[in-house]
């Protein structure tokens, strides 16, 4: 068997692969090209990707391609259409990250909500040597026991989210963007609702027609001017000119972002001028991507591997 990662770099060179070795032979590629996706996959059983266009012009000649591993959740990078007609079979992999992501929604929010840069840069400037008092109350920030804490989108992480922040003393409401997952348990509201209460909204929704640009102009002035905005869903459910004026204009008082439209971030982003720390904060789609996180990835690729072709 011959299996080929087309850009194993998108795992992090620091977990180890060499497990694979056991099932055949093993090829890496850091990254892959369109151009480079057809020689490189030719002679594959098993492809295992993350962003590559998996399609007729990438794998046409894959004459004996077998399985298509994709090292996320998302798939609409495969054509499935095509590969069902060729017989080839795909994976993807649901739930590993859901505690890493939960853990990343939190730092976020408490970087922005305790004012974390302005106190991180008062002590390293050295204005608290010397200081008059024991502590310095020039930024306010609330305990969030007691706050409205809004979730689009209750999946797996969604739920892991909404019990950490009712440990913390929230009041949790929910929007279902599909309409139909009624979730025993948690509060369900309509997204007027959820967006004019809550003191805190987060994503973790998928990207699909019920979310392309769902967090628009017109939703973010129904937030409340002193609400915290965390994405760690999808980068296109978020219009990034709404988000920018949003936050220029004080109709939120924050957001973190763990997603954009374009990744790597594109020159032309709105949010890229707005160098307030204590406004904006946005981390390199990162959430995901905990040591164990991305160890139980792998370790789940491999069992589906071995599992198929057993």
């Amino acid at each position: 068997m011959k299996i080929v990662f087309l850009d194993a770099k998108s795992i992090g060179e620091d977990i180890d692969l060499s497990i694979f070795e056991e099932l055949g032979e093993v090829v890496k590629y850091d990254y892959t090209s369109a151009k480079e996706a057809p020689e490189r996959a030719k002679d594959a059983d098993v492809l295992i990707i993350n962003k590559v266009e998996i399609n007729e012009q990438s794998v046409g000649q894959a004459k004996h391609l077998k399985l298509v591993c994709v090292t996320a959740t998302g798939t609409n990078n495969l054509d499935k259409a095509y590969l069902d007609q060729r017989g080839i079979a795909w994976r993807n992999v649901a739930g590993y990250s859901t505690e890493s992501v939960a853990q990343h929604t939190f730092a976020m929010l408490f970087y922005l909500l305790e004012k974390l840069p302005y106190y991180d840069a008062y002590v390293k400037d050295e204005h608290y040597m010397g200081d008059t008092s024991f502590t310095h109350f020039a930024k306010h920030f609330h305990q969030i026991a007691d706050m409205t804490w809004g979730i689009i989108g209750l999946g797996n992480i969604g739920r892991k989210v909404a019990d950490i922040a009712k440990a913390f003393g929230c009041h949790v409401i929910y929007y279902s963007t599909s309409g139909r997952n009624a979730q025993p348990g948690y509060e369900q509201v309509s997204f007027d609702e959820l967006l004019s209460q809550s003191d805190i909204v987060s994503v973790h929704a998928p990207l699909d027609e019920n979310t392309k640009d769902l967090m628009n102009a017109e939703a973010f002035s129904k937030m409340k001017s002193n609400a915290i905005f965390l994405n760690v869903g999808r980068g296109p459910i978020v219009c990034e000119d709404a988000l920018a004026d949003a936050l220029n204009h004080g109709t939120i008082a924050a957001a973190g972002l763990d997603v954009l439209r374009e990744e790597p971030m594109s020159p032309d982003n709105p949010l890229r001028n707005i160098k307030d720390s204590e406004k904006l904060l946005i981390t390199p789609h990162i959430g995901w991507a905990s040591v164990e996180a991305r160890t139980n990835l792998m370790k789940i690729i491999y069992g589906q591997i071995k599992e198929y072709f057993k």
